[in-house]
């Protein structure tokens, strides 16, 4: 029995979640429940706090009002070194990988290792090369530095180094932004690889339908909180990803399909009034 409770207590847990930069709202009053397995895609266009809601989720930004909670605990309340002993269950692959320049790939994959675990320079070695075998990279690249690789390498380089301590949550920044079509379905062949060979929880934000509904079991879609109703909630959607052709959020259907006509209007409205605004200052002012 209590192996049933644990198992069902949602791994991530956001309760009325707020973040808030100087006077900028960027979450707001966020209540969600992640299970342990799960792929959640967040999608949303910019601006709308995907990214804040990753690095949140791990403690990087602490939440103005509300509780982020990882596995049970609230980490905004740890101390630095339980916040750390937390974050290394996790593995986080930037939006443009983030690997150090200076360094060699190996020396970029094997950093967390390093700083983290007690191991011999021949157990790096092997778990180097095991984990560039892993996301399809040829043992020849371990000497090589950043800028000798193209774009979509240096993001399995990523990959390889967020799964060096075999981490219970993988957050993926972005993971195709910049990639031709072909290397972005190897990054999602690989979301799918790691979550078969690993027991992980994934959060996937991005911008590519094709990899929300290619990877995700389930869809969140967050709209920025300047464009919502008082009182309207930030998530438009959280459904699976057969059910987004199903919705009938416009803003949604329009966000999924790549359709800018009523954005163009909002556009062409925000500006008008904001010409009117200034013309009704000037005159007040005159």
């Amino acid at each position: 029995m209590v192996a049933e409770a644990e198992s069902s207590t949602p791994f991530l847990q956001l309760r009325n979640l707020h973040v808030t930069f100087g006077s900028q709202p960027v979450l707001r009053d966020l209540t969600l429940d992640v299970p342990r397995g799960q792929t959640l895609a967040v999608i949303g266009e910019s601006g709308c706090g995907k990214t804040v809601l990753l690095k949140t989720l791990i403690g990087l930004i602490k939440p103005t009002s509300g509780s982020a909670l990882f596995d049970g605990q609230n980490l905004s309340k740890l101390g630095d070194q339980e916040l750390v002993k937390q974050r290394i269950r996790c593995g986080y692959l930037f939006q443009n990988a983030a690997l150090f320049d200076s360094m060699t790939i190996g020396q970029n994959v094997a950093f967390p290792l390093r700083q983290h675990r007690k191991v011999t320079e021949k157990q790096v070695q092997e778990q180097v090369l095991g984990r560039l075998a892993e996301v399809g990279l040829p043992d020849t690249v371990v000497v090589k530095k950043p800028a000798e690789l193209s774009g979509g390498m240096r993001k399995r380089v990523g990959l390889a180094r967020a799964l060096m301590l075999d981490p219970e949550l993988i957050l993926y920044d972005e993971p195709t932004t910049g990639l031709d079509p072909i290397m972005s379905d190897v990054i999602n062949e690989l979301i799918l690889r790691t979550r078969r060979s690993h027991p992980v929880t994934s959060i996937v934000v991005t911008h590519d339908m094709r990899t929300a509904r290619k990877v995700a079991d389930r869809v969140v879609m967050l709209y920025p909180i300047a464009r919502l109703k008082e009182g309207e909630s930030q998530v438009l959607f959280d459904g699976s990803p057969s059910e987004l052709d199903k919705t009938k959020d416009a803003r949604v259907r329009q966000f999924v399909h790549g359709e800018a006509g009523q954005r163009l209007m909002e556009m062409r409205e925000a500006m008008q009034n904001a010409r009117e605004r200034a013309t009704a200052e000037s005159e007040s002012t005159a």
